[in-house]
């Protein structure tokens, strides 16, 4: 995990996210807390436990996002979920089991994708090898075998393969071509792995038990292959992937893999208000209480079993994220609340927010709105009262009907550039348009005015 002090991550936030000190600095010193247990002695490591953090705001403010840019900042396993998908234990769906499975997977890709970096090289080599024999084919001899079994699965009919000094000879010659790049345009055939399930999903999308079905089935027969015409510069990568997938321990990456969840694992759990019940509810209320107690046990940590091994969860950092509009944070059961001792609240946005927001983050929505049209030759102006416009009229009507905080901006912004942005492709190159306020108030003039009007169209 990278070694940032609190003050550099709340620094590469504010990069990306205006204001939402507390939230930063929450995030921050959670993140810092990590650091420092790695550093205890191992004893008193069990002993420090990761203090959850519960965000409260309006939706739009960041909590999203924090978490979002946390999850690239930090170089560990990192999971964000919808706490409404899931379903009490015995009911269709998803049980909360499947977070920590899900981290878990996570946490292999991070590390087979870095042991594949450090195999390279090697399987560069192995891949050009491979490339140049399917180029350059040897003289083969075809293998028959007695196992009825290996027809099934494409594996019978072995071929050896004979090179005579000739063959070798063509072989050095491509090499030098496929070097300088030369054939990558080329198309040949190459055989790749069969990723198709081996079962069709008949229990629907995200069951547990039909993954584990698959699994299991993966694991006991043999993987299919197909041939697929790709170009060389395709087919290298292809070959690449397959060669170092060969040169990595299985075995260790997933030892790793389990080690990073536990120990630097982090999960945002999103929408939690939408699961906190009331008291004496009855209902779907009721399976929103049964959720609550099924996330509690790997909440304040408990063994889960997965496809590659027990995982513990006393060590993963749950950060924990809703609006609570009509339910509040006292209506999660009080075993919930006193997992997540940290509660931050986030601010609504104000004018100076929508401002900042409009020009300060390193990809601003008007920074992206300008590179796309630059794309097609225009170049677009915002004169400082245009972003004072935007910025009120995002204000105003977050006031006056439904407030979704910063996601105002996209559809005022979209509404705005709606003309420019059909005519673009049509307009001269060299294009320069300037917009001001007057500009803004012509386009969205009557739809601001008639408030019923705005209520559908931004």
């Amino acid at each position: 995990m990278e070694q940032l002090t609190p003050r550099e991550t709340v620094r590469e936030l504010d990069r990306y996210i205006v204001g939402q000190n507390q939230a930063k600095r929450a995030v921050a010193i959670a993140l810092r807390n990590r650091y420092r247990r790695s550093l205890l002695p191992e004893g008193m490591q069990e002993e420090v436990l990761p203090k959850n953090i519960l965000m409260i705001g309006p939706t739009g403010v960041g909590k999203t996002e924090i978490a979002r840019r946390l999850a690239k900042l930090v170089r560990a396993p990192f999971l964000k979920v919808e706490a409404t998908k899931f379903t009490e234990v015995g009911y269709v769906g998803r049980d909360v089991e499947s977070i920590v499975r899900d981290l878990v997977e996570i946490s292999l890709r991070m590390v087979k994708a870095e042991k594949m970096e450090d195999v390279e090289i090697q399987a560069a080599q192995a891949a050009e090898k491979r490339l140049e024999a399917l180029l350059v084919p040897g003289k083969r001899q075809e293998n028959n075998s007695s196992n009825p079994f290996q027809f099934l699965f494409n594996q019978g009919q072995e071929k050896e393969e004979t090179v005579t000094p000739e063959i070798e000879r063509d072989r050095t010659f491509i090499r030098e071509r496929l070097h300088r790049g030369e054939l990558d345009e080329q198309v040949i055939e190459v055989e790749v792995e069969d990723n198709q399930p081996l079962l069709p999903d008949f229990l629907g999308t995200g069951m547990e038990i039909n993954t584990n079905l698959q699994d299991m089935m993966a694991g006991m027969l043999p993987k299919k292959r197909h041939k697929r015409k790709v170009t060389v510069r395709e087919a290298r990568r292809i070959l690449t992937t397959e060669e170092a997938q060969k040169l990595i321990d299985h075995d260790e990456a997933v030892q790793e893999a389990i080690r990073r969840a536990e120990q630097e694992g982090m999960v945002f759990l999103d929408e939690i208000d939408k699961i906190a019940g009331r008291d004496g509810a009855s209902g779907p209320d009721v399976s929103r209480g049964g959720v609550q107690r099924d996330i509690l046990p790997i909440v304040e940590g408990s063994t889960i079993n997965t496809k590659y091994g027990p995982v513990k969860t006393d060590h993963i950092l749950f950060i924990a994220a809703g609006a609570f509009h009509v339910a509040k944070p006292s209506d999660l059961i009080p075993e919930l609340q006193g997992r997540f001792p940290i509660r931050v609240e986030l601010e609504s946005l104000s004018i100076e927010d929508f401002q900042r927001i409009l020009t300060e983050p390193q990809s601003s929505l008007i920074k992206q709105y300008s590179a796309l049209l630059e794309t097609e030759g225009i170049k677009v102006e915002f004169t400082e009262n245009a972003i004072d416009e935007l910025a009120k009229v995002a204000y105003e009507v977050n006031s006056n009907t439904e407030n979704i905080g910063a996601r105002r901006l996209h559809t005022i912004v979209e509404r705005v550039l709606e003309e420019l942005s059909f005519e673009a492709s049509e307009l001269p190159e060299d294009y320069t348009v300037t917009i001001n306020r007057e500009y803004i108030q012509h386009r969205l003039g009557n739809i601001v005015r008639n408030q019923d009007l705005s209520r559908y169209i931004l």
